[in-house]
């Protein structure tokens, strides 16, 4: 009997075949082990660790001479996890704790995995798996536990969590879709997944255990369905359906090198948000026209001590010199509070989203802030870099932003390193108090870009996170409107560009109202822009200036969303956000 469940899809695609479980239990394994002595373990770490490292490079090399690059650089993170020394030694602290070098190696990536997991911010909570499959690796190797061989026929992976190798290693042509328990859209999973355009469903949640090996199933990672043991009847309406995506998807391939342009001419820059280097070729692939929101913080994450300017140099300039003539906007560190670094020292706050975070803290740590200002200046030399400033509230953060840039350009005329000096800096309108005083700011800087997901939670006094008040939490709110509206304009009287970043920018019925107020810029999940694309290639700008006129009348965020959609009707398909 068949059965459907639904969860939510993150890559679009209908998919059919035959469910292989992934994400091995290690439990019974680990019962059956039995350690030698304290110094006996901590070698077979050691060279469990080599050996895993000998075969991510193997594979690696493998996938850059298939030219998959985006996969390549996922595994190239996982390897510099494997070799990390503090990894390293906080597996031998273990082991000495435990007596047991596969136990030690799982309990220490897991401690690191914990850390991750208890950020706000969901791209880094899913860094969390790829800690997880370092240490399972690593811990398999000493166990002589061997994956599971795929059968033939189309495969649909299914668990709570699936490691990335593990993806990383198929066939692209043997995965026909993915099912996830937990996760989310920004994991390194979904990443390879969204990089061979595998459809994905992941949040099912305890409903997995309906799932078993081997049952036929059918995902519709658009819509989140997921049918198990389907009836000849939903085969043959999914095998319409499939025929119709295949049309979109074909649809959509012939927008990717098309310019964002109304049907009168006016051209808005599409650009990707991404938070490690390893994400532009993806985003590439997507029709980005460059990177509106490289987040840096991942770079600060992934070190036990602040990282040096040199190692920020080589992240940034990778990134600069993938976007080629575009641009790529780079934010600088937004840590603090709910992001919390041991080499840091920041008490726990009861509320970290109002607290000691971003700016606020690179103003007050030099030491921080200068050698990334310093990597950003050098990493223009091979490319169109921009700097972007997090959680400003006033001119007078501006002002010592711009002074210690300039101390950063001299500081590096005397050690000698060539920098550039047309790297753009601009700021992240994100709070109430910068929309406001946009007028102001703006004398002060090249560009803003703002960032809605912070902006409306501010501005309405609603944790988007809190169920009981998600609903208060929306974009069209007149309140909003009015702030993003003045921001832009402020841009525009100034005569700089003025971009958006957060969540609202992937809206294509919100990037027609956007257009009508003057934006120049929206950056936005990869996936998301062949819709934008397809919306502002569908109207005039005399149409979204109409439609804003209108808007702005209203006094009702839902009326106004209603309104909104009604006027512009669905042109955009049927594909989930990524």
């Amino acid at each position: 009997m068949s059965e459907t469940i639904r969860g939510k899809g993150v890559i679009s695609g209908i998919a059919v075949g035959t469910v292989m479980l992934a994400g091995q239990n290690l439990d019974g394994y680990l019962a059956a082990y039995h350690p030698g002595t304290l110094a006996e373990e901590e070698s077979k770490a050691e060279a469990a660790i080599a050996a895993v490292t000998e075969t991510l490079l193997t594979t690696i090399e493998r996938l850059r001479k298939e030219d998959q690059a985006e996969q390549a650089a996922i595994l190239e993170a996982h390897r510099m996890m494997v070799q990390d020394p503090m990894m390293a030694d906080n597996i031998r602290s273990k082991i000495d704790a435990c007596g047991s070098a596969p136990q030690g190696i799982l309990d220490a990536a897991n401690e690191q995995a914990q850390v991750f997991e208890q950020m706000e911010d969901e791209y880094f909570a899913a860094r969390a798996v790829d800690l997880r499959d370092v240490g399972k690796r690593i811990a398999k190797y000493i166990l002589g536990v061997k994956e599971p061989e795929p059968g033939a026929g189309q495969l649909i992976l299914c668990g709570e969590e699936i490691e990335p190798s593990v993806v990383a290693g198929m066939p692209t042509d043997q995965i026909a879709g993915v099912i996830l328990g937990s996760g989310s859209a920004t994991s390194h999973v979904v990443i390879i997944a969204k990089a061979r355009a595998i459809p994905t469903v992941l949040g099912i949640g305890d409903k997995i255990e309906l799932i078993s090996d081997g049952d036929e199933v059918i995902l519709d990672g658009s819509r989140g369905d997921i049918v198990i043991r389907p009836t000849e009847a939903e085969r043959a309406l999914y095998e319409t359906k499939i025929d119709e995506q295949k049309k979109l998807a074909a649809h959509y391939a012939a927008l990717k090198d098309l310019p964002a342009v109304t049907k009168d001419g006016v051209r808005i820059e599409l650009t990707a948000n991404i938070g490690t280097h390893m994400d532009v070729d993806n985003a590439l692939t997507y029709g980005a026209e460059g990177v509106g929101l490289f987040r840096s913080e991942f770079i600060f994450m992934g070190s036990s001590t602040i990282p040096t300017e040199e190692d920020q140099f080589k992240v940034y300039r990778a990134a600069v010199e993938k976007c080629g003539d575009h641009i790529c906007v780079i934010r600088t560190m937004d840590i603090g509070g709910d992001k919390p670094l041991p080499y840091l020292n920041i008490d726990p706050e009861e509320n970290p989203f109002l607290g000691y975070r971003a700016l606020r803290i690179s103003l007050d740590r030099h030491d921080l802030f200068l050698p990334q200002i310093k990597a950003i200046l050098r990493a223009g030399l091979y490319g169109k870099a921009a700097m972007m400033v997090p959680m400003v509230i006033s001119v007078s953060e501006i002002q010592r932003v711009q002074k210690l840039v300039e101390q950063a350009k001299v500081e590096l005329a005397h050690e000698g390193k060539e920098y550039s000096d047309d790297v753009q800096v601009g700021i992240m309108v994100e709070t109430p108090a910068a929309a406001v005083v946009s007028p102001l700011l703006s004398a002060y800087v090249d560009f803003f870009s703002i960032g809605t997901n912070d902006l409306i939670q501010y501005t309405l006094a609603v944790d988007r996170g809190n169920a009981q008040i998600a609903h208060l939490y929306n974009p069209f709110n007149p309140a909003v409107l009015r702030l993003i509206q003045r921001t832009i304009q402020s841009a525009r009287e100034r005569g700089i560009w003025a971009g958006m970043c957060g969540e609202m920018a992937s809206d294509p019925y919100a990037a027609v109202l956007l257009l009508g107020m003057g934006i120049t810029e929206l950056s936005m999940s990869a996936p998301s822009i062949p819709r934008v694309k397809e919306m502002i290639r569908s109207v005039t700008s005399t149409q979204a200036k109409d439609l804003l006129a209108d808007v702005m009348k209203m006094e009702h965020g839902v009326d106004i969303r209603a309104y909104v959609h009604k006027m512009l009707g669905d042109t955009t398909g049927a594909v989930a956000e990524g």
